[in-house]
């Protein structure tokens, strides 16, 4: 639990100081008492007295006050809320490395098999946004609530040459701020995944998009994928099709996403699986001052009562 509005809780130091006098004034009349000489006269006087009974409606009452102070403080709770204007960016390699056949039958048959799966899974609610990258990137498919779309749009990706991750990055997040017209000025929650088998060998650096990424707060989730042991053949010449796992996972951190390898199909799927499931919701602090009104009605209606049936008055 946490306190949105905490300069309320001062108010808990007079309170206090409050209470301290009360048990003060209470050792003074026990002193007070003690200095009736005549006891036997006493009993007489007042043979039943209240003992810790007159304590109860002045412990409630002081109760009260504690659960007042703290609704005022503004208590709340973490949830667990659906992200709305959630929109989720897949940025696909479509690099000739796609083509090793390290994953069966491909890589890149795989990998459009996985991201439709992760598409049909998300909820109605999300925006989901295409993006392929080879010697550069464009928007296949802006977001949308139409998922059906994006999957057919998955479908008929091709290859081309290049890679240029950082080109991915920078067009996906461009696909987001031009989202609906609140994107500019409130852009919507979001998240880039990023699915690449090569290296970085054209447009902008990495860095750069890590940063600008960074500065507009949009996680870029990157998958690794492919075994790195894979030969594929480029204008007729063999060339290893090697995975540069570090740049990848530089990406993801300095962007505030997760990295993950995948070295074939089933694994690319439970990975899709874990960022469908972080991407779902938020936490937020949702305020809870009503239980707290409460609770503080209950103790004064407690003090009220305890008052008027042992001592026939209000405190």
């Amino acid at each position: 639990m946490s306190f949105l509005s905490l300069g309320w809780l001062w108010l808990l130091l007079p309170f206090a100081a409050l209470v301290a006098v009360y048990v003060l004034l209470q050792y003074r009349r026990k002193d007070y008492t003690l200095r009736f000489t005549n006891l036997a006269l006493l009993d007489h006087v007042a043979p039943r007295r209240p003992e810790w009974r007159r304590h109860v409606p002045a412990t409630l009452f002081c109760l009260t006050l504690v659960v007042l102070i703290a609704a005022m403080a503004r208590p709340a709770m973490p949830v667990e809320v659906p992200r709305e204007r959630a929109t989720i960016i897949i940025a696909m390699d479509v690099s000739p490395s796609m083509a090793a056949t390290d994953v069966a039958p491909d890589r890149l048959t795989a990998a459009k098999e996985s991201a439709q799966g992760f598409v049909e899974s998300l909820p109605d609610r999300f925006n989901v946004g295409l993006v392929a990258f080879s010697s550069a990137a464009s928007v296949v498919s802006s977001p949308t609530q139409d998922h059906r779309a994006v999957v057919d749009s998955i479908a008929n990706l091709q290859m081309s040459p290049g890679t240029a991750i950082g080109e991915g990055v920078f067009t996906s997040l461009q696909s987001i701020t031009s989202f609906d017209e609140e994107a500019g000025e409130n852009p919507p929650p979001s998240a880039v995944v990023l699915l690449s088998d090569g290296e970085n060998t054209s447009g902008r650096p990495i860095t750069a998009a890590s940063r600008e990424a960074g500065d507009t707060e949009v996680p870029v989730s990157t998958i690794a994928f492919g075994t790195g042991a894979a030969i594929i053949e480029i204008n007729g010449e063999p060339v290893e099709a090697d995975i540069d796992k570090e740049a990848l996972e530089r990406l993801a951190e300095g962007t505030g996403g997760h990295f993950y390898e995948a070295e074939s199909e089933g694994e690319l799927s439970d990975v899709y699986a874990d960022i469908g499931s972080s991407l779902g919701s938020e936490t937020v602090d949702q305020e809870i001052v009503h239980w707290f009104v409460l609770a503080a009605l209950v103790l004064g209606t407690a003090t009220a009562v305890t008052s008027l049936a042992w001592f026939q008055r209000l405190p």
